[in-house]
């Protein structure tokens, strides 16, 4: 699911946000629990529903 170069990217970014160097497994876990979650989270929008949100923030003025 993570190419080699993909878990080491994540071990870079770990690094620098947490001063703290984690294994190759570590990273793949974490990458893969964040990719999973990013996809039970993230619902694209249709052209149809954004214009439906831009309505209604203007219609509410950006509550």
């Amino acid at each position: 699911m993570l190419s080699d170069e993909q878990i080491t990217k994540y071990q870079t970014l770990y690094k620098n946000r947490f001063g703290k160097e984690i294994s190759r497994e570590e990273a793949y876990a974490q990458g893969v629990k964040l990719l999973r979650l990013i996809e039970l989270t993230y619902l694209p929008m249709t052209e149809v529903e954004y214009q439906k949100l831009q309505e209604r923030r203007r219609e509410t003025g950006d509550l």
